[in-house]
């Protein structure tokens, strides 16, 4: 299970498979891009990274963080949606099915609360997956939050 948190700056990407002691995590990360680089190049290099992920792991199911604003930032979820884009078509090409979930869905099921914090989610993700250090970035705690509740979503069980 493979879920990623996209953005244009950063998409963070935490991959789990089930284990004899539970859930384990197979790799994370965050695919960063440079702001001094143009839309398209950024795109294109989250596109890559995630096809990558994709071809070396197989993941049955990429889930990936709806999309979702503010009215006071609409253009935060149209530079979302570039990303979330080329994410769902890497996953389209590679036939792995997309699980999109809602934000509080995720925050809800980790943390107990759809409006949790970021170092909510972090601590929750820690403790749900039983690593030694919080996972940081946030974009990873997210990735790993959303991969966490897509897992729990389709019938796996968190010990």
């Amino acid at each position: 299970m493979l879920g990623i948190d996209p953005g244009l700056v950063g998409t963070g990407f935490g991959l789990i498979e089930p284990g004899a002691g539970g859930v384990a995590v197979l790799d994370r990360g965050v695919i960063a891009t440079s702001a001094d680089l143009p839309l398209e190049a950024r795109i294109h290099r989250i596109y890559d990274a995630v096809r990558g992920l994709l071809v070396a792991h197989a993941p049955t199911t990429l889930v990936l963080e709806d999309l979702y604003t503010e009215y006071r930032f609409p253009r935060t979820a149209l530079l979302m949606a570039h990303a979330r884009g080329v994410v769902c078509l890497a996953a389209r090409q590679c036939d792995v099915a997309v699980l999109a979930l809602a934000p509080a869905e995720v925050k809800r099921a980790v943390a107990a609360s759809g409006a949790a914090s970021k170092h909510q989610v972090q601590h929750a993700v820690q403790r749900l997956l039983k690593l030694e250090a919080l996972p940081t970035p946030s974009h990873v705690a997210d990735a790993l939050a959303l991969a966490l509740t897509g897992f729990s979503r389709l019938g796996g069980v968190l010990r």
